[in-house]
């Protein structure tokens, strides 16, 4: 075992954490929560990625995304989060994708033990649940975090126990018309901050909301692998 996570074994025993080293996680964005949550997973010890996200980092991304600085400005987000991984635990096996996920992807199967839903789009997300129903892997889903200012107020809870945030709501609506009849959620029961542009299109964000949402999932991931 790499001994870079010689304190977490004190923690949490070397039995569970070789489970984590053998354990293979699949994540879906790679932007402001679900690069945490890589992150995250990668410094508990996560042997196995599959990172999804067909987007390259931007200037927009340096306020709230770990894997984007001056440096990697252009580069594919899964790239450059694979590097992180590898730099922190060099026995990890990283596996990427630029896939648009939506429906009719084969990226899922049943080597994945984990998926973790940080993608934008409601299609991609109904898909990913619905994907992972069929497949009885456990998901997790990230909800709005965007035009948020207390990270305080992030919850994980059942999709259907969820209140206040927009996406939330949309999302209740469309996976019991699929017969969903679950999904654990981070979710924000912050309202939501008008943008003092008057632009609703694109969600305000700060640094300090994405992250911490991104290291509960990765939390949420830790404690359902080791049981």
């Amino acid at each position: 075992m790499y001994e870079g996570f010689s304190r977490e074994e004190r923690l949490i025993g070397k039995e569970n954490v070789e489970k984590l080293n053998k354990s293979k996680v699949a994540v879906f964005g790679i932007g402001g929560v679900g690069s945490f949550v890589v992150e995250g997973l990668a410094r508990a010890g996560i042997g196995k990625f599959l990172l999804v996200d067909n987007d390259t980092i931007d200037n927009t991304n340096i306020n709230r995304q770990i894997h984007a600085n001056i440096t990697t400005v252009g580069k594919n987000k899964v790239d450059v989060m694979k590097e992180r991984i590898l730099n922190i635990n060099p026995q990890a096996e990283v596996e990427t994708s630029t896939e648009f996920f939506m429906p009719g992807s084969k990226l899922l199967d049943s080597s994945l033990d984990y998926i973790v839903d940080a993608i934008d789009t409601v299609t991609g997300k109904i898909e990913l649940v619905y994907r992972a129903n069929e497949l009885n892997i456990p998901i997790i889903s990230a909800m709005g975090t965007g035009n948020k200012l207390d990270p305080t107020k992030f919850e994980v809870a059942d999709i259907y126990k969820t209140s206040v945030c927009p996406l939330a709501k949309v999302m209740r609506k469309e996976l019991r018309s699929r017969g969903i009849e679950k999904l654990k959620v981070v979710y924000s029961k912050e309202e939501p901050i008008k943008p003092n542009d008057g632009d609703y299109k694109t969600p305000a964000s700060i640094s300090f909301i994405p992250s911490v949402a991104g290291l509960i999932i990765a939390g949420e991931v830790i404690k359902d692998v080791i049981g």
